[in-house]
C-alpha cells in the first residue's frame, strides 16, 4: 500500500510511507571558465508543472525523480538510485514543486538531505 501512495501521489494530498534518508555532499570543481561549481552528480525529472504521461521513464505522477546518476558521483556514493522519488530536500517538500523550483534548490545548497521513496523497498 505504502509504495501505491508514493508513486501515484496525487500533489496537495497527504501521503504516509516508507522515506529513505541520504545525505549528499557536493564536490567542488572547476569548470571551462574557470570558475567553481558543486557537482552532485544526478538529474532530476518531473514536477507539477510537467506531464508526467509524456515521461519517457513511465513515472505515475507529478513527483520529482531521478533520471540519472553519475558513476563514482557524490550522489552515486551516497546511495542514490536512478527512479528514486525525491520527497523532501533539505526539509522542503518536494512533492508540490515545479522542476525549475526543485533544479534552483538543488544547486542552492552544498549538501543536501534528501528523503527518497524507492519502488521495492517496503522497510529499512
Amino acid at each position: 500500500m505504502c509504495a501505491k501512495m508514493a508513486f501515484q501521489h496525487q500533489a496537495g494530498t497527504a501521503m504516509e510511507c516508507l522515506s529513505i534518508p541520504i545525505t549528499l555532499q557536493k564536490e567542488t570543481e572547476i569548470d571551462a571558465h574557470g570558475e567553481e561549481v558543486m557537482k552532485c552528480g544526478f538529474k532530476i525529472g518531473g514536477g507539477i508543472d510537467q506531464d508526467y504521461r509524456k515521461s519517457p521513464q513511465g513515472y505515475t505522477d507529478n513527483g520529482i525523480y531521478v533520471t540519472e546518476v553519475h558513476e563514482g558521483s557524490p550522489a552515486a556514493r551516497s546511495g542514490l538510485r536512478m527512479h528514486d522519488k525525491i520527497l523532501q530536500c533539505n526539509g522542503y517538500d518536494f512533492t508540490m514543486v515545479t522542476h525549475k523550483k526543485a533544479v534552483g534548490y538543488i544547486r542552492k545548497h552544498p549538501i543536501l538531505n534528501l528523503l527518497v521513496a524507492r519502488k521495492g523497498v517496503t522497510s529499512t
